[in-house]
């Protein structure tokens, strides 16, 4: 039998008193789901109007329920402009998170002052507090905080969450993992580790459990962006356009300025439409797979290995893309040479130049149109597509078209990539845009 939804007007209207207490079976009720975040927006209009009828004290209280409320549904500014006005540690304590979630890190710190001097739980502010001198880059400082704290790792999510975020700052990642997956058994709604975990999930490809501590972010509000455009990703890539597009129109509603959720809900929505034929996309994805056969999967001579090398040719694709013609005058390219690579082609029913018949171009790009590149151009090429820092649709894109290096990247044109499953426009110009930093553009470009 279903447990039955918590009133959450009785809770939050009704009774006269708001704790510590209040704010988890807060908490719990939005984790019901069921309607009860339309539910909290309904008595957040009911707590505005119980503010125009009253005064004083009495007014401070509603303000302090107002304030939590309107955090929980994700409103920083209301939140933090009624926080403000409730006097009361919760209220100092709230107030803090909120001023902290919107940056405001010298703010946050006087109110957790408050807060504690008002007897809010001094290690909750202390863990607040280390929170703040991580994100302003006071790693030292942050670590020293969370040393004073060690006897709240048995039981505080938060301890594990704070102490995880400095251990990724410090670039460990595995021990990140494991403080975050032990902040998430303590406090299975604990959002910062539920959104850790999905994005390291994320970025190894385990797209299935990504979504699912993604989902799981969805049932303890307020929701993160960051959540909402990585799971609509993800359910573009699963084809669940429909969801795709729930997600990124909670975006556009809650920030109707940002042009990047404009654009993913706008290319989501398109493919709502789009005709589908799965027997092309295997013919596809077949010969796509042949394209990313590396070089080196093949025993060649090492005059032509070192060959290809050196003009960043790593796939059989980039072969389709170069002319006998420019092999041979590649340096200690010969005929025995360009006979060893052709045969390797055949083999695959591949041929030199195919791609260029096709409206390819092969380029060596350098500001000096064609002479040899410099060991400083050289090196940007040779970085990896990682450096770019790509949004998680560009990247998933990258490494379904196993592109790894920017010399790589460059060798594609914008009809190639925007060929890519859930590659858009809005992809497209972030690619072009981080190249651009590089001093490089797209083939054709």
């Amino acid at each position: 039998m279903a447990e039955p939804l918590i009133d959450l007007r009785a809770l939050l209207v009704e009774r006269e008193d708001c704790d510590a207490g209040t704010v988890q079976k807060l908490r719990e009720a939005l984790a019901q789901g069921g309607g009860q975040y339309r539910n909290l927006k309904e008595v957040a209009q009911a707590l505005k109007k119980k503010i125009e009828t009253t005064s004083g004290a009495v007014a401070k209280r509603w303000h302090l329920k107002l304030g939590i409320t309107s955090f929980f549904l994700g409103h920083l500014s209301d939140a933090i402009e009624h926080l403000k006005q409730g006097d009361a540690a919760l209220a100092s304590f709230y107030l803090g998170r909120a001023l902290t979630d919107r940056g405001d890190f010298d703010e946050a710190l006087k109110a957790f002052e408050k807060a504690e001097k008002a007897g809010y739980t001094a290690s909750q502010v202390q863990l607040m507090r280390a929170g703040i001198l991580r994100k302003k880059g006071d790693l030292s400082h942050a670590r020293s905080a969370l040393a004073k704290l060690e006897a709240l790792a048995s039981h505080s999510a938060e301890y594990h969450f704070q102490l995880a975020s400095c251990e990724l700052a410090d670039g460990h990642r595995a021990k990140a993992i494991t403080h975050f997956e032990r902040a998430a058994e303590l406090d299975p709604g604990h959002t910062g580790a539920l959104f850790q975990l999905g994005f390291a999930n994320d970025l190894a490809g385990n797209d299935e459990e990504a979504i699912n501590y993604y989902e799981r972010c969805l049932n303890y509000p307020p929701v993160h962006v960051g959540v909402l455009m990585n799971l609509g990703v993800l359910y573009e890539d699963y084809e669940k356009f429909d969801k795709a597009v729930e997600c990124f129109r909670k975006v556009k509603q809650g920030n109707p300025n940002d042009e990047q959720a404009r654009l993913f809900l706008k290319d989501a929505e398109h493919s709502l439409s789009q005709y589908y034929n799965p027997d092309d996309e295997f013919a596809q994805t077949k010969f796509g797979q042949v394209l990313e056969i590396p070089v080196t999967d093949f025993e060649l001579s090492v005059r032509s290995r070192n060959c290809l090398k050196k003009m960043n040719i790593r796939t059989l694709g980039d072969l389709t893309r170069v002319t006998e013609q420019q092999l041979l005058s590649s340096k200690n390219f010969g005929e025995t040479s360009l006979l060893e690579i052709k045969e390797m082609m055949t083999s695959k029913g591949l041929r030199l130049g195919q791609s260029l018949e096709q409206g390819g171009q092969y380029e060596m790009r350098s500001h000096r149109g064609s002479a040899p590149l410099s060991a400083e151009e050289q090196a940007v090429l040779n970085k990896p597509v990682s450096d770019l820092n790509l949004s998680v649709r560009a990247r998933k894109c990258m490494n379904r078209l196993g592109i790894n290096g920017l010399g790589e990247l460059i060798q594609r044109s914008a009809d190639e990539l925007l060929e890519a499953k859930n590659f858009g426009m809005t992809s497209l110009n972030e690619v072009r845009e981080k190249l651009a930093q590089y001093g490089l553009s797209l083939r054709g470009d």
